[in-house]
């Protein structure tokens, strides 16, 4: 794995994470426990912090990165993705917020400022504009994402099992190293 300092910061890794070797990771990057990252992620925290929840998962061609504190972003923005959250492959999420037990579908794109409410699914392709705030336990899809529909009891119960099916993955991967 790549775990490379930025101004003397190097990224922090919590127990039983999984960072696959062809994943890059800059700078000031904290990794809960049981966190997976895995192949071609690329994680800048360089001009600001990137956190990750525990048993969250990042999966395949993913970018993640901040903004930094300049003239047109007083304070800059961090990463901040929360506990059981699944990133799709090829995710771009950027200075954003997602609370805890979301999916973020495969090619999103999630920009600065907006925040992904607890138990929301974010479909396959939908863009979410900068500074927008999604209700907990919903779904949007299309670019620009759009509000769809509540989830179901069973659909909020099946973003649990996908962390918890992706930890079950890592741990495999951690064991054949």
């Amino acid at each position: 794995m790549s775990l490379r300092p930025f101004n003397s910061i190097l990224p922090t890794l919590g127990h039983r994470v999984f960072v696959d070797p062809s994943a890059q990771l800059v700078g000031d990057i904290v990794l809960d426990d049981d966190v997976s990252i895995w192949p071609l992620v690329a994680a800048r925290g360089d001009v600001n912090r990137i956190r990750i929840g525990a048993r969250s998962n990042i999966q395949d061609n993913s970018v993640l990165h901040v903004t930094h504190d300049g003239r047109y972003t007083p304070g800059g923005a961090p990463l901040i993705i929360g506990t059981d959250v699944t990133v799709g492959h090829g995710v771009i999420l950027h200075a954003c917020t997602v609370e805890d037990a979301c999916l973020i579908g495969m090619g999103s794109v999630v920009l600065d400022k907006a925040v992904i409410g607890k138990h929301s699914l974010i479909g396959a392709g939908a863009v979410v504009s900068p500074g927008k705030v999604i209700e907990p336990g919903s779904l949007w899809l299309g670019n620009p994402a759009r509000f769809v529909r509540k989830l179901t009891e069973a659909e909020i119960e099946s973003l649990y099992y996908s962390a918890q099916n992706y930890c079950k993955l890592k741990d495999e991967y951690l064991r054949v190293q």
